[in-house]
């Protein structure tokens, strides 16, 4: 199994980013996807899950309505949009999925001025 994220880097508070996990090695189609983010001295906190067909998603309370989860089980991708971005976005984000719960080794999103 492997997940790459990518997408990730510096962006003024307000703005955009649209993150991709690729995933290799399992059948993609079979599996929820996640998208977590940590950020330094905190606790790794699940940000948004989508189901296998991806008719079913859930956010945190801080991103809903500002960040979506999407699936492309064609190329084996799940993406995180992210709008309206705030300093406190700031975190290293890294996807999470697969019959093992396996990690990507995540992309460094900042947020600032």
């Amino acid at each position: 199994v492997k997940l790459v994220e990518s997408g990730g880097g510096l962006v003024q508070p307000g703005g955009s980013l649209r993150l991709s996990c690729a995933a290799s090695g399992f059948t993609f189609s079979s599996y929820e996807m996640s998208w977590y983010r940590q950020a330094p001295g905190k606790e790794r906190e699940l940000v948004a899950r989508i189901s296998s067909a991806g008719g079913f998603t859930n956010y945190v309370d801080s991103v809903k309505g500002r960040f979506t989860i999407s699936r492309d089980n064609a190329k084996n991708t799940v993406y995180l949009q992210m709008n309206s971005l705030k300093a406190e976005d700031t975190a290293v984000y890294l996807c999470k999925g697969g019959p093992w719960g396996s990690w990507g080794q995540g992309t460094q999103v900042t947020v600032s001025s």
